[in-house]
C-alpha cells in the first residue's frame, strides 16, 4: 500500500513536470515575432512590385487576421498593386493581382484546336488577362465573340472549337 502512494506521489510529479516543461515550450515559442513583408515605399495602383520596393518587418506573434496578408516576399515580387500600397503596413492578399500578359483592345494571336485539328488566326481582346485566365475576344476575320485561355506565351487557346 506505501509502495503504491509513493509511485502514485511519483508519477504525479513526473506528470507535473511535463505539463510545466510543455508549457514552457509553447511559450516560447509564441513569444517569436512573426515576418511579413511590406512596402519600403509607397506603391500605388498598376506598379509592378519589384523586390527592392519590399521589406521584412517584424509584428507580434498573436496578430489578429493574419492569414489575411502577404506572409512571404516571393508572393508579393512580381504582382502588380490593385490598390495603394503604404510604407511598413501589411499587404493584404486581395491587394495583388498577376502581371496582365493581353491588354484589351490589342490583337492577340488565337489558337483554335480540336483533336489533330490546329487553326492559327488572330482576334482582337475584349479583356485583359493573365496566364491561364478565361477572356473574350472578337474575331478579326468573321466579328464574332469567343472565349479562350491565356497562354504564357501571349496567345490564346480554343479547345474543341
Amino acid at each position: 500500500m506505501a509502495r503504491r502512494r509513493a509511485l502514485s506521489i511519483v508519477m504525479r510529479r513526473i506528470a507535473s513536470a511535463a505539463v510545466l516543461a510543455a508549457a514552457m515550450c509553447v511559450s516560447a515559442h509564441a513569444e517569436e515575432p512573426a515576418h511579413f513583408p511590406v512596402p519600403a515605399t509607397t506603391i500605388y495602383p498598376g506598379d509592378l512590385i519589384k523586390d527592392e520596393m519590399i521589406i521584412d518587418r517584424s509584428f507580434a506573434p498573436n496578430l489578429p487576421g493574419a492569414a489575411a496578408f502577404v506572409g512571404e516576399r516571393p508572393a508579393v515580387v512580381g504582382h502588380i498593386a490593385r490598390r495603394t500600397l503604404l510604407p511598413g503596413q501589411l499587404i493584404p492578399i486581395n491587394a495583388l493581382e498577376e502581371q496582365k500578359i493581353v491588354a484589351r483592345g490589342s490583337v492577340v494571336k488565337v489558337i483554335v484546336e480540336d483533336g489533330a485539328l490546329s487553326i492559327v488566326t488572330y482576334g482582337s481582346s475584349l479583356q485583359s488577362g493573365s496566364p491561364g485566365a478565361m477572356i473574350q475576344l472578337r474575331n478579326l476575320d468573321t466579328g464574332v465573340t469567343i472565349r479562350g485561355v491565356v497562354q504564357p506565351d501571349g496567345s490564346v487557346r480554343i479547345q474543341n472549337g
